[in-house]
């Protein structure tokens, strides 16, 4: 079997017009994917230097071995039909440490055609630190190390107009453009004694030609798949040591930065012309409150409502001829009616996370979506739950069902079956429901949950005040003890 390389596997050659910082799965079966697809399919060209996040990587070391090359391989669901597919991506011309290569890093700035910043530095890597100096090789910040690349771009050429980054951060935080354009401009404040009489000029440059963009990004990479390589690879006919699996679905929406417009966007990154599930407009807020809502919502509430029927997999919980409609009810009949987008697009969208949650490939376990249950429930379904309240003038059943459960959950034992069930949140939380369900009376414990707004519930306040919610949590309590969850799951349906 060959060796994945330049010299077993033909490699395209395209200008270097994207910094990529970061090297770990996600960006390679999302992005580098993604600009694959483009290069393809329309005329973008462009091949991407990764610039490595820490000083030590297991994972370039590998990359560098195989110059840059390697498989996706997508798996899931695509219009009803079972998908197991496998793309070589080439686009990665080479990958700098800046750590130990510093000049070299640096250097990305003085290239004429380099145009994107791309990066995906986790959800802690968009920070302000004002311990980092100008003078650091680099910064310890990857907005401090981008700061120095802006400036170095922008004393070599002048402050010209054409030479600004379209900077489309990746990291998993809403509206993460806007804390890394943020960031930026502290590090620019922070640093004007060694910028001097660049200062005012680079900061206006920055402000006026740069274009930070905030983005939502959507697909599960399970990342190398260790317990089918072997297989894999005489699949491929490559030993391929960085294969990464990723989801068929994807989405990327990019929001224009106020200094860009749409279409001006639209043309420098033509992902939408390569047929590719990526949105371009004026605001991510819409798509990041749909994919909170339509998918991270339903997760929540079918989790402690499927493994108390005695069901294990979100995928079998899709299949079962109760779970799969009381999923159906939560998220088309119910959640999907608090949103503001186009009912059409909203379906669309559900669909795709219905075929999503029954991926044959993945074993998604139901227990692992249960961790910190009530904080989850917080941010992802009761807002839905009083939108509805207030646009119906009803409870939706399903949600209030789906805390009810999460209740149930909290109060430990077994299952019908023998399984024990474990629960795992803040200890705070854990002590209250332990106290709470010691009682034996239902109504005490719906009341105190219920009433937990500084632990559980945030802003939201004391949701014993939304009227009719105490007692249909208490009444869906007594079912699910005297009647078990599938029967009351049944009784709503």
């Amino acid at each position: 079997m060959k060796f994945l390389n330049s010299l077993t596997a033909p490699k395209a050659h395209a200008p270097e017009r994207v910094i990529q910082f970061g090297e770990g799965n996600f960006l390679r079966a999302f992005v580098d994917w993604i600009i694959k697809n483009m290069n393809d399919s329309t005329d973008f060209n462009s091949s991407a230097v990764i610039v490595q996040g820490q000083p030590d990587s297991f994972a370039m070391g590998l990359l560098q071995a195989q110059d840059y090359m390697y498989h996706v391989n997508l798996q899931g669901r695509l219009d009803g039909e079972a998908v197991d597919s496998y793309t070589r991506v080439d686009v990665i011309s080479r990958g700098i440490n800046p750590f130990s290569q510093t000049d070299a890093y640096l250097a990305l700035a003085d290239q004429p055609e380099m145009r994107f910043v791309i990066s995906n530095t986790t959800e802690a890597g968009i920070v302000f630190d004002p311990e980092c100096k100008f003078a650091d090789r680099p910064a310890s910040s990857y907005p401090g190390r981008l700061t120095q690349l802006l400036y170095r771009r922008y004393t070599t050429f002048n402050g010209a107009p054409d030479k600004g980054f379209i900077i489309m951060p990746c990291e998993l935080i809403f509206e993460n453009g806007h804390h890394l354009r943020d960031a930026i401009l502290k590090y620019i404040d922070l640093w004007k004694d060694d910028f001097g009489a660049d200062y005012e000029g680079f900061k206006a440059w920055f402000e006026r030609y740069n274009y930070v963009c905030a983005t939502l990004v959507d697909r599960i990479v399970p990342g190398f798949p260790r317990k089918d390589i072997a297989n894999i690879q005489q699949k491929l006919g490559y030993v391929d040591n960085v294969v990464v699996q990723g989801e068929v679905f994807h989405l990327w929406v990019i929001e224009r930065p106020c200094n860009m417009s749409v279409e001006e966007l639209r043309a420098e990154f033509p992902a939408e012309k390569a047929g590719l599930h990526v949105i371009i407009t004026d605001s991510e807020a819409p798509y990041h409150e749909r994919k909170v809502t339509l998918l991270n919502g339903p997760h929540t509430v079918l989790s402690p409502v499927t493994y108390l029927s005695g069901v294990n997999i979100v995928r079998d919980a899709c299949n079962h001829p109760v779970l799969g409609k009381y999923i159906h009810k939560v998220q088309f009949d119910e959640l999907m009616q608090t949103l503001n987008l186009p009912m059409e697009e909203l379906e669309k969208f559900g669909g795709d996370v219905l075929e999503r949650f029954n991926n044959p490939y993945v074993d998604h376990q139901v227990t692992s979506i249960m961790l910190n249950a009530f904080p989850k429930f917080q941010t992802r379904d009761l807002p839905g739950l009083k939108t509805y309240l207030e646009r119906k003038g009803e409870l939706p059943k399903g949600i209030v069902l789906g805390l009810a459960a999460i209740i149930t959950y909290y109060k430990g034992g077994k299952r019908s079956d023998g399984a024990e069930i474990k629960p795992q949140d803040d200890q705070a939380i854990m002590d209250l429901l332990a106290g709470l369900w010691a009682t034996g009376d239902t109504a005490k414990v719906a009341e105190g949950v219920l009433a937990a707004d500084s632990l559980i519930w945030k802003e939201h306040g004391d949701l014993n005040r939304i009227p009719g919610l105490t007692a249909m949590v208490t009444d869906f309590l007594n079912r699910i003890q005297e009647k078990g969850m599938l029967a009351t799951v049944e009784g709503i349906l």
